[in-house]
């Protein structure tokens, strides 16, 4: 079971490298070449992890001159971090009330 209805969030960032994609993404833009030289993976590699990224609506391309930036949107990011603190919220509250068997 996900712990929302948008994509699992967790689940993609699981992985390390596009964890770390993330992560450049989140200092701003960069295209594939960044993403390579950045990280040092091969840029098929890349170009996977960045077409599950977009499918998550985790990330928007957007074509400047013969390149394509990836750009992170903050909004599925926050409403993953949202879920996760309400999960934390509702577990700290019944820590103490167990279910009788």
């Amino acid at each position: 079971m996900l712990i929302s209805e948008l994509p699992d969030v967790i689940r993609l960032l699981s992985d390390p490298l596009r964890a770390q994609i993330v992560e450049i993404l989140a200092a701003g833009p960069a295209c594939t070449c960044h993403l390579v030289a950045d990280t040092g993976a091969k840029q098929p590699n890349i170009s996977g992890h960045l077409r599950q990224l977009r499918d998550a609506g985790l990330v928007v391309a957007e074509p400047h001159g013969r390149f394509t930036y990836y750009r992170l949107l903050p909004d599925v990011l926050e409403a993953a971090a949202g879920q996760l603190t309400d999960l934390a919220a509702r577990t700290r509250v019944n820590a103490e009330s167990r279910r009788e068997c």
